[in-house]
C-alpha cells in the first residue's frame, strides 16, 4: 500500500515543521472533539524544550488529550474492528501500521528516555517529567496507527494534519504546546539509531541522542572512537561499550593487532576466540569466499558464532541452522 510508505516518510522526516498546516491540524483535532479551539499555540524546538515551555503554562487548563487523541482513536478502530471483523482488522493492520511500529515506537520510547535523563536531575524530578510526557501527543511519530486508518475515518483528519507537518504536541484546554521536528537523524538498515560521528537524532536547539546500531553510547564516547587501539577495547569495563568498540574497530582488525591465536582449523576456515573480561567470549569463525572478485582475488569474512562453537564447521554450520555433522556442502560459495 502506496500510502504506508508515505506515512514511513512522515516518521522518519526531518527539517522545519509547516506551522501553519500544523496549526490548522491542531484546531482541526479540537472542533472534531467538539472542543474550541485553543487561544495560544506555542512552538518549541525540541520535544524536551516543549517539556519545560508545558511546566511553564499558567492558566492553560486541563489535559485534553483524552479528547483529542485516545478517544477518537479508540472510536475508530472499534468502529473497523465492527466493521471488518477479527480476521480482516488483523490483516489490515498487518498490511499498515504493524510495518511501522517497531522502528516508531523504539524512537519514540527513547526519546522520552533522553528528555527525563536530560530534564530529571534529580531522582526527585523524574515523576513530574514523565506526567507531562504523558500529555503528548507522538506528532509524526504516531504514524504506526495513523497509517491504519489512512483515508478511513474524518475523525483523524486533524490528528493526521499534525502529524504530516510537526511533531510531538501537548493540547489543553487554552493552549497547545508544538514541537519542531528534528533536523537530523541517522538509522542502520534495521531502522534503528546509529551514527558513529556525532548524533543520530538532533533537534534545532541542540537536543540531541548518540547511539551505535541502536544502542545508547555517551556523546564523547563517540569522539574516541577514531583512536581505538586493541588495548584500549580491552581495557574498556562496560562490556556493552567494549562490544561496540569491537564492531567499530573491526573483528578482523581486533584479531590482527592484538596478536590473537586461532583456535580451530579445518576445511571451513578459522576459528578465532577473544576473551573478554566481564562478559562472554566472542567467537568468529574466518571464511574464504570460494567464488572469486572480478579482479581474481578472494574475500575473506568474518562470521560471528555461539560462545561454545569448538570448531570452525560447527561455526559454518550454525551460520545455517545446522548442527556440525549435518554439514556437508557439495560446493562452497
Amino acid at each position: 500500500m502506496s500510502y504506508v510508505n508515505s506515512w514511513r516518510a512522515v516518521a522518519a522526516a526531518t527539517g522545519e515543521a509547516d506551522r501553519g498546516a500544523a496549526e490548522d491540524g491542531v484546531r482541526l483535532a479540537y472542533r472534531s472533539a467538539g472542543l474550541a479551539e485553543p487561544e495560544h499555540i506555542i512552538w518549541a524546538q525540541s520535544p524536551r524544550a516543549a517539556v519545560e515551555a508545558v511546566e511553564k503554562l499558567v492558566d492553560a487548563g486541563r489535559s485534553v488529550r483524552e479528547e483529542v487523541r485516545t478517544r477518537p482513536w479508540a472510536d475508530e478502530r472499534r468502529r473497523m474492528y465492527d466493521e471488518l471483523g477479527p480476521a480482516g482488522w488483523s490483516a489490515l493492520w498487518s498490511a499498515t501500521g504493524a510495518q511501522l511500529w517497531e522502528t516508531t515506537a523504539a524512537l519514540a520510547e527513547r526519546i522520552r528516555t533522553g528528555i527525563v535523563t536530560d530534564l530529571a536531575t534529580r531522582p526527585e524530578d523524574e515523576s513530574a517529567v514523565r506526567l507531562v510526557l504523558l500529555d503528548a501527543v507522538l506528532g509524526q511519530h504516531d504514524a504506526a496507527w495513523l497509517a491504519a486508518f489512512d483515508g478511513r475515518g474524518e475523525r483523524l483528519t486533524g490528528l493526521a494534519a499534525v502529524a504530516r507537518n510537526a511533531g510531538w504536541w501537548w493540547p489543553y484546554e487554552r493552549a497547545v504546546v508544538i514541537s519542531e521536528r528534528p533536523v537530523a537523524l541517522h538509522r542502520d538498515e534495521a531502522g534503528r539509531l546509529d551514527r558513529g560521528d556525532g548524533p543520530a537524532l538532533a533537534y534545532g536547539d541542540g537536543f540531541a541522542l548518540h547511539a551505535w546500531r541502536g544502542m545508547p553510547v555517551p556523546a564523547e564516547f563517540l569522539d574516541g572512537l577514531a583512536t581505538l587501539t586493541p588495548d584500549r577495547i580491552r581495557n574498556e569495563e562496560n562490556a556493552e561499550l567494549r562490544r561496540v568498540m569491537l564492531e567499530y574497530y573491526g573483528y578482523d582488525r581486533y584479531l590482527t593487532e592484538s596478536g590473537a591465536e586461532p583456535v580451530h582449523r579445518d576445511e571451513t576456515g578459522v576459528l578465532w576466540q577473544i576473551a573478554l573480561e566481564g562478559d562472554e567470549d566472542v567467537v568468529m569463525v574466518e571464511v574464504v569466499n570460494s567464488t572469486p572478485e572480478p579482479d581474481g582475488s578472494h574475500r575473506t569474512y568474518w562470521l560471528r558464532v555461539p560462545p561454545r562453537t569448538r570448531t570452525a564447521k560447527e561455526g559454518v554450520a550454525w551460520t545455517f541452522g545446522l548442527d556440525g555433522e549435518d554439514y556437508a556442502p557439495l560446493r562452497q560459495t
